[in-house]
């Protein structure tokens, strides 16, 4: 009883969460679709309680090393619940401005948050898969949300058909894992490949990280997200492109550098030939895109190859500097959709980058705040995306793999043309039509000025406690 309490103990923030939401959906069905706000606001307050509980509660493992809570996990999870807080308050103006609110939305990310919750703090094979199935559940229903949309339906589609297909690699390797070293734990796989080093145990990894690389949308497995990106609601897409990502890359830190981290030489090659992959692509795919959800999908798929160079570096630095850039990069993904959800113009909201034109002189805090965004992703210094680069390329070149860091510059200067074109549109170009926006949402709109003012110049100050806190979680990694 006492080890059973315990253990309820140290996962309080996903209980909290599984028990909160199946409230809030009992609510929801019994009131109708009146109570939309009261469970909004109560998911936000729900969010906000686990990344509490996460942040205060004891530090240990439970249920047999299945489920751990460590700095690591404390860390990823304010990351997502937080992002997922901003998620719902996103996503509650925009529905109901759409005529399309639903009390389902909100449950559902609190529902997938558990999930990503679990994937923060998985110590075994089990619940690496449990915690990514009950999370990648609740986003294919959200990919397809608007049922009467064609384009949403197909996302939703899509992404069910090929997420199916990623979990069986994930299986698969998981299996061969589970069948060579005898054991789900990832401390005992970790031991049975310091003394038995072998091929069909990493066979079996490549396999896992094949699965791992589909859900951080890391080419050659990103083939869903462009579509998904443009055929989902913006709300939802701005949860795609931030808490679900940051889960997953914890996960891969889990899985590499814990429980493989002796057999770095052989994994750290997949992982730079992917995030090479992903340079490519990102850099390339983005340059003829029109649509601006599009277009942050292959910015999204570039910069999960970033982030993968920390990972492929295998040392405690290498993972804080991971960490360092998801953290950054989120704040900057939730100011740009956070802006595209303020922009509408005739009830329709804008989604082409043309659609800009004119945008300094009817929105010019706006234009200035998407100015900075941009210069943010680019990597232009002191930017927040400058500080993130930063830190992955140095962990790169410290391990010994400048080669791909150059790799990672060229990349970001070829992808500096499409954010540069953004503000070229905004600031230069003469609009063909009326350039009146409709009022923006406050929510929407003080979200990506704040995200905006964070990347700069609030962010010089922000990495004095940031840096601190990305390296206690790092150092609580186990790395061979």
């Amino acid at each position: 009883m006492t080890d059973l309490s315990s253990a309820l103990h140290l996962s309080a923030p996903e209980l909290t969460l599984a028990v909160g939401g199946l409230v809030l959906l009992m609510l929801g069905a019994f009131a109708g679709e009146k109570s939309t706000r009261l469970v909004s606001g109560l998911s936000v307050l729900l969010l906000l309680a686990a990344t509490a509980l996460a942040a205060v509660g004891p530090l240990g493992a439970a249920f047999n090393g299945a489920y751990v809570a460590d700095p690591l996990a404390v860390y990823g999870k304010a990351v997502i619940f937080l992002s997922a807080a901003v998620a719902v308050v996103l996503g509650d103006g925009w529905m109901h401005r759409n005529n399309i609110a639903k009390f389902e939305y909100p449950i559902l990310i609190v529902l997938a948050s558990v999930g990503m919750g679990m994937m923060a703090s998985s110590g075994d094979l089990i619940s690496l898969y449990i915690g990514i199935e009950m999370h990648s559940l609740a986003l294919y229903v959200l990919a397809a949300y608007r049922r009467d949309d064609l384009k949403a339906s197909e996302a939703g589609l899509k992404y069910f058909v090929l997420g199916a297909l990623s979990s069986g690699l994930l299986l698969y390797g998981a299996s061969l894992i589970y069948g060579f070293a005898g054991s789900m734990r990832f401390e005992d796989i970790a031991a049975f490949a310091t003394a038995n080093p072998g091929p069909g145990l990493i066979f079996g990894l490549v396999f896992l990280i094949c699965g791992l690389a589909f859900k951080v949308s890391a080419a050659p497995f990103h083939m869903w997200t462009p579509d998904v990106y443009e055929g989902a609601p913006t709300p939802v897409v701005a949860l795609f492109s931030t808490a679900p990502k940051v889960a997953a890359m914890v996960l891969i830190i889990r899985v590499l550098v814990e429980g493989f981290g002796l057999a770095h030489a052989q994994w750290a090659q997949v992982v730079i030939l992917i995030s090479l992959i992903s340079f490519a692509v990102g850099a390339f795919g983005g340059l003829m895109q029109k649509d601006i959800q599009r277009l942050l999908a292959y910015s999204s798929i570039i910069n999960i190859g970033y982030a993968l160079l920390g990972v492929a570096a295998g040392t405690q630095v290498g993972v804080q500097a991971t960490l360092m850039f998801m953290t950054l990069y989120v704040v900057d993904q939730i100011g740009f959709f956070a802006i595209l959800l303020s922009l509408s113009r005739n009830g329709r909201p804008i989604r082409k980058i043309a659609d800009l034109a004119g945008l300094k002189k009817d929105r010019p805090l706006t234009a200035v705040a998407l100015t900075i965004l941009s210069l943010s992703a680019i990597g232009i210094p002191p930017m927040s995306g400058f500080w993130g680069k930063v830190y992955v390329f140095g962990a790169a070149a410290d391990a010994g793999y400048w080669m791909a860091g150059a790799a990672g510059l060229v990349a970001s200067v070829v992808a500096g043309f499409y954010y540069l074109r953004i503000i070229k549109v905004m600031w230069f170009d003469t609009p063909e039509f009326d350039v009146t926006t409709d009022k923006a949402p406050a929510g929407a709109q003080w979200i990506g000025w704040a995200a905006a003012a964070f990347s700069f110049p609030v962010v010089l100050l922000a990495l004095v406690w940031l840096e601190p806190l990305t390296r206690a979680a790092a150092a609580g990694v186990g790395i061979g």
